[in-house]
């Protein structure tokens, strides 16, 4: 059975145990393994027709059918092959096919199992597996050869991404999976592995175990398939901390399966204490197991004297009353421990979690944990925010992950009613199509990205200066074009030149190059500068021009005149001269002149109507038809702003906010050119770039979540800049963005405004 509860689980001591090993003294936890196996292991067709034999009753006819046929495909693919660890290929899948026989998974689970490495040999394909064996299964095998060939490349990751790669390696482990019956195979024949390493060299011995500890056990984890996960983290233990493993082991007072007899004892108790006072309650329990205790010891730096959850049961009821009620018994029955009781059901934890956690001295004066919940409370630890496998990692959450995960966990909860649940995995693949996929680096390195994204996505997210000087790539080692969409669990190569640049090309939808916003935005960022590098340099001579017609001889140093013109320093003012944005003969007379406040210029503008524009114009200019109008960037007016039009010279009528700074500085002598403009109907399909600027409260996650916010609207991100003021533990973020009109700019201005710490959300100047 799969129980859901985390570390609770009906008592089973004989299914999940250690492997042999050297004798120990007799009250350690060291149970042998065992298999529905003959003790000869090198006889394939022994082997095969002994665990045919023996296969549990529940499996029809027909099934114990397609897993001989299974059988002997497995035969005539792998017989007489050795793995690493010395055994016989056939008798490992056999071996694989024997715990999903125990975890009461389906004949197509298994017969996957049996097939698993079959696929390239004697000419097996998948077609032919689906014809003989059904679609299902073909697809199954499919998948698991890629995981095969993904988990079978060492990486080396530095240590400061190891967390980020280990979690995105889970990731692709489930993304690559259609069907979460891929994974219980993987996890399967990870468990055997683990059982099968002990003579092994212990170099690699120690880095399979590292690799179960870290990436296998907490999927299981999060799968909810709890002997598993306790098994891989004991076995992970013991050859990772042979020392401490086996301390702890001694330290026990008494084995495991004596402990899970004093759990069942302490249930039966409370069973009967509960009936007598009308309480409906439904009671689990479990005795710790080492790597558990091993994990508690070193988080609190306590010795195995201090555990007092080496046994422990929940107890879930009907409704809050109850809970207390079921507190009062425990009581009243058992010496409570001083200092060992929380209400997480008065005071919930930061995720919603609740309990009533309490300690006592039990029978045989053994220290006991009590748990005390609702169901409701229940469902919300293990399939909610407050899910075990989420706090127990520390890991942020991800809604799209945990709602998968929660379909997958009551998939295998229906498997464990022995229902069958064939629809449901359909449903689950209908409903949660990946929104994300996870490729590799030559380095093994597991890179997330959106599904559709590029081998020039990709470029990007290893680095922007990989992506803007990116000629090609490689994909599972072979050429492919720049546009093609990447699949999980392909290995991607990117080809660079070293004066390489970007194409224009790649900014266009159609073609569709680039996936991602963050690629795009920096391919735009690139152009940009290039642009403003060339504006600055043309705007740098005008100037100069202009002063020196004016008879000003003053060197001009526009850092002090930049604010004034909404700039941030002097390249930007050049920028925005050699762009017409900015008059030169404006900035010219300010050169060396006091700043003041100049009057707001008082021109009466009429509120935005709609009405036909010449042409493709977006502004109409009163009383003049088919006059060239363009946009102002300091202030970027959009759709339903008021609006005031300057005329310059050569470049028809820059459109301004009626309340842009560059409109407030203007000398009296300027304010002439100042000419009434209104907004046209509108054009398909137009987009104007404006800036939001927001204040928050620095924390980790504050950029990432405004991204997610304003891609959720399907807008694109032109600029990003952002700055933390470490004193005040604030935020500062200016992001420019493209929107339709007014209305949509505010809409994204309230949404940003809802995130948690966000202070201020405003216009940019």
């Amino acid at each position: 059975m799969l129980p859901l509860g985390a570390d609770f689980a009906p008592l089973n001591p004989h299914i999940f145990q250690p492997p042999p090993g050297p004798k120990r003294s007799p009250n350690t936890e060291m149970v042998t393994a065992t298999y529905n196996l003959p003790a000869d292991k090198d006889d394939d067709r022994a082997a095969i027709d002994h665990w045919l034999a023996s296969l549990d009753p529940h499996y029809p006819e027909a099934d114990r059918k397609q897993l001989a046929a299974a059988c002997e495909a497995l035969l005539a693919c792998r017989a007489g092959q050795r793995l690493e660890t010395g055994e016989q290929a056939v008798r490992h899948a056999l071996s694989t096919a024997d715990i999903l026989v125990k975890l009461r998974m389906d004949q197509v689970t298994v017969s996957a199992a049996l097939l698993n490495g079959c696929l390239g040999l004697t000419g097996t394909t998948q077609d032919k597996l689906a014809a003989r064996f059904g679609p299902g299964v073909a697809r199954m095998v499919a998948d698991l050869s890629r995981i095969d060939k993904i988990a079978n490349v060492a990486s080396v990751i530095a240590a400061k991404d190891q967390d980020e790669h280990e979690e995105n390696l889970r990731r692709l482990l489930l993304g690559i999976a259609e069907d979460v019956r891929v994974v219980l195979v993987v996890l399967a024949e990870r468990l055997h592995l683990m059982r099968a390493i002990k003579d092994l060299e212990a170099s690699r011995r120690s880095k399979i175990a590292l690799d179960t500890q870290r990436v296998y056990a907490p999927l299981a984890n999060r799968l909810g398939v709890w002997q598993v996960k306790w098994e891989l983290e004991d076995l992970s233990l013991r050859y990772l901390e042979p020392e401490e493993y086996l301390r702890i082991a001694k330290l026990l007072d008494g084995r495991r399966a004596q402990r899970q007899d004093y759990i069942a004892g302490v249930i039966a108790l409370l069973k009967a204490k509960f009936a007598e006072a009308g309480i409906k309650a439904e009671i689990s329990g479990r005795p710790k197991h080492i790597f558990s205790i091993w994990k508690k010891m070193q988080r609190k730096a306590v010795d195995i004297d201090e555990i007092f959850d080496l046994r422990a049961v929940r107890i879930m009821v009907e409704d809050l009353a109850s809970c207390y009620a079921a507190l009062g018994i425990v009581h009243g029955t058992w010496q409570h421990i001083p200092k060992e009781f929380d209400d997480y059901i008065a005071t919930p934890k930061g995720n919603l979690y609740r309990s009533l956690h309490t300690a006592v001295i039990g029978p045989e004066g053994k220290a006991l944990e009590v748990q005390i919940r609702t169901h409701e409370m229940h469902r919300h630890a293990e399939l909610g925010v407050a899910a075990h496998w989420s706090y127990k990692e520390n890991k942020q959450q991800d809604a799209e992950l945990q709602r998968r995960l929660v379909w997958m966990r009551n998939w295998l909860e229906l498997k464990s009613e022995g229902e069958d649940g064939g629809d449901f995995v359909e449903r689950f693949k209908q409903e949660f199509e990946p929104v994300h996929i996870y490729v590799l680096t030559p380095q093994s390195k597991v890179i997330e990205l959106p599904v559709g994204a590029t081998p020039l996505d990709f470029a990007f997210a290893i680095h922007s200066e990989v992506g803007l000087r990116c000629r090609g790539a490689r994909v599972d080692g072979r050429i492919v074009p720049l546009n093609q969409g990447l699949q999980s669990g392909q290995r991607v190569e990117i080809l660079t030149q070293k004066n390489a640049t970007p194409s224009r090309d790649w900014l266009s939808h159609h073609q569709g190059y680039l996936k991602t916003a963050r690629a795009r935005n920096r391919v735009r960022q690139w152009f940009a500068q290039q642009d403003h590098d060339l504006h600055a340099a043309q705007g740098r001579v005008q100037l100069e021009r202009e002063l020196a017609r004016l008879g000003i001889v003053e060197k001009p140093n526009l850092e002090p005149l930049a604010p004034r013109f909404n700039f941030a320093n002097a390249d930007d003012v050049y920028a925005a001269i050699g762009r017409g944005d900015l008059a030169v003969g404006v900035v010219a007379r300010q050169v060396g002149e006091p700043r003041t406040e100049a009057p707001k210029p008082e021109v009466r503008v009429k509120a935005p109507t709609t009405h036909k524009a010449c042409g493709r114009s977006e502004v109409v200019v009163e009383g003049v038809d088919d006059l060239l109008t363009h946009m102002a960037h300091c202030c970027k007016p959009v759709p339903s702003d008021p609006i005031v039009g300057f005329i310059t010279r050569g470049r028809g009528v820059t459109v301004h906010r009626a309340d842009c700074a560059n409109l407030r500085a203007l000398p009296a002598a300027e304010r002439e050119r100042l000419i009434e403009v209104r907004w046209a109907g509108s054009i398909p399909d137009a987009a104007y770039p404006v800036d939001i600027q927001i204040l928050a409260v620095d924390r980790k996650g504050l950029l990432r979540d405004v991204s997610s916010v304003i891609t959720n609207e399907d807008i694109d991100v032109i600029g990003v800049a952002t700055h933390s003021d470490r004193d005040r533990d604030t935020a500062t973020m200016r992001f420019t963005v493209e929107v339709r009109d007014a209305d949509q700019l505010e809409h994204i201005r309230l949404k940003i405004a809802q995130l948690p710490g966000v202070l201020e959300v405003r216009r940019g100047n």
